[in-house]
């Protein structure tokens, strides 16, 4: 796990817990920006359609992981989410 020194927490010292771009956790004391899902590789906004139905649907949240930013999940090998990023989807699906 990566240190969490130097850090600021939030009031009331809630920390997150993200997923870093070697797929270790790591605690942030800022929440993650973008969440995926472990066992599909797929990572997308938060608001997503497509993993709030899912979530909705049960057995999702299970496997849910957040991350930092896009860059951070791009390099822990997660690929975007067709639904909610289409512009990063067709970028990546052409590479």
């Amino acid at each position: 796990m990566a240190s969490t020194a130097g850090m600021v927490a939030e009031p009331g010292g809630r920390t997150y817990t993200l997923l870093g771009a070697d797929r270790s956790l790591y605690r942030s004391a800022a929440p993650g920006r973008f969440g995926g899902h472990r066992k599909s590789k797929i990572y997308g906004r938060l608001d997503c359609p497509a993993a709030l139905r899912a979530i909705g649907g049960g057995g999702y949240a299970a496997q849910r992981v957040f991350f930092a930013d896009e860059r951070t999940a791009v390099a822990a090998g997660y690929r975007p989410c067709a639904v909610c990023l289409p512009c990063a989807y067709a970028a990546w699906k052409t590479r």
